[in-house]
């Protein structure tokens, strides 16, 4: 049995917070603003395989008004919503993501991105596919306003 579900997040820049995509911090003049450390690709890959399993979103799990997840680590979030996905009897097929950004440029921490995400599904790097596009300068991320991302996931009944 096969399960599919998809994930979008979108978080605004915001000075004086690092910039986390994928578990990798990139350097940058920015950051993302939110409650945890809004690592938008983590929200959106967390969002995908709640949506496989039928649990709702992330923000059911980690409400943003819980003080308890203020600047909390989007990748231990990931990792218990995982947990989850294996309780519930799944793995990995494949994982494939969007980042959509004006800058910076992402092409040299995709690797980095890809072997992060793969550690935190319990799957191969080969299982998770990363691409980076801007939106040619139009849009909220175009004039560089923030980050949008969007993740399909596919789970596979073990």
């Amino acid at each position: 049995m096969f399960r599919v579900g998809q994930g979008f997040d979108v978080h605004a820049f915001a000075e004086g917070r690092p910039l986390i995509i994928g578990g990798i911090t990139i350097p940058h003049d920015k950051g993302l603003l939110g409650h945890s450390d809004a690592d938008v690709l983590l929200h959106a890959v967390t969002d995908a395989a709640l949506g496989a399993i039928g649990e709702g979103d992330i923000g059911r799990h980690f409400p943003d008004t819980d003080p308890e997840f203020k600047d909390a680590d989007s990748a231990q979030l990931l990792a218990y919503i995982w947990k989850m996905v294996e309780d519930k009897g799944y793995s990995l097929g494949n994982v494939d993501c969007t980042i959509m950004a004006q800058r910076p440029k992402l092409a040299p921490y995709i690797e980095l991105m890809r072997k992060r995400i793969a550690e935190l599904l319990h799957a191969e790097p080969s299982q998770v596919n990363v691409k980076a596009t801007t939106t040619e300068k139009l849009g909220f991320t175009g004039r560089e306003e923030g980050i949008a991302t969007l993740a399909t996931i596919l789970l596979i009944k073990n």
